[in-house]
């Protein structure tokens, strides 16, 4: 199934948190295709001051049922709006969208997933894609124990470890001060990793450092999705390049990161 324009019913509206929300949307036909790191760009209508579509990864797909759930953290009027979403309610969602997140070649590969923030949304499909695949380790960082949401969805993948800024929860720190990026680093085969890039580029030293495979989601706008208002370019040893097409994933090699 290509891109396609669906009018989807809002089946549930979780929070999480008070900035956190779930909504898990159903299609009225059969989904296909979707793979972890791609996305949707939703219409926010009824929202005063919104206009553009706004995106959002795949946090989880239930191909048998026909749905999936958008992670939703409130940072602005569209999102807020969102996140008001009742039951019953009709969103209209272009997807599946971008590129993902290249799987392991070889089964019982270590991957170590390494979210910042609502960067651990494109992170719950892939790890679910790779439950039967890798061995996964998971590391989850936030700014304090009230923004980290879903750590004991995420322990049924495997070793769960937290970070955060002010030492609320876990390793006080940042993702890449935790021990597990020091010499346990190696263990690990492939490292993804999605949330604010200055997060996602120390990341990508650490890998780089130690030639380990690396992609990224990275977290640009992106109001169209098909390349053509050219809002979410990004700089690569390749050119410039659209991230809602060829991207948001995209390994740490064809990127101009100082790493």
């Amino acid at each position: 199934m290509g891109k396609s324009v669906q009018n989807l019913t809002v089946v549930s509206n979780t929070s999480l948190s008070t900035d956190h929300h779930i909504l898990r949307l159903k299609s009225s036909q059969k989904l296909q295709s979707i793979v972890p790191g791609q996305f949707v760009n939703v219409l926010v209508e009824n929202c005063n001051g919104v206009f553009l579509r706004r995106p959002f990864s795949f946090h989880s797909v239930d191909f048998q049922n026909n749905t999936f759930d958008l992670l939703i953290k409130i940072v602005g009027k569209g999102s807020e709006c969102l996140s008001e979403k009742e039951k019953g309610d009709s969103l209209s969602v272009v997807f599946p969208l971008g590129k993902g997140f290249t799987m392991p070649s070889t089964k019982n590969e270590k991957v170590l997933l390494a979210g910042g923030g609502c960067g651990i949304a494109p992170l719950y499909f892939l790890a679910q894609e790779l439950r039967e695949k890798a061995e996964i380790s998971v590391i989850l960082g936030a700014r304090s124990a009230k923004d980290l949401v879903e750590v004991e969805k995420y322990s049924q993948f495997g070793k769960v470890y937290t970070t955060t800024e002010d030492g609320s929860h876990g390793e006080k720190g940042f993702i890449t001060n935790h021990p597990i990026f020091g010499g346990e680093l190696s263990q690990f085969s492939r490292i993804y990793t999605c949330g604010p890039e200055a997060m996602m580029k120390a990341v990508a030293a650490k890998a780089n450092a130690r030639g380990i495979f690396c992609e990224v989601s990275l977290e640009h706008w992106m109001a169209c999705g098909f390349g053509v208002c050219l809002c979410c370019v990004t700089d690569t040893v390749n050119g410039n390049k659209c991230v809602c097409t060829e991207g948001p994933v995209f390994n740490i090699k064809t990127l101009k990161w100082q790493i």
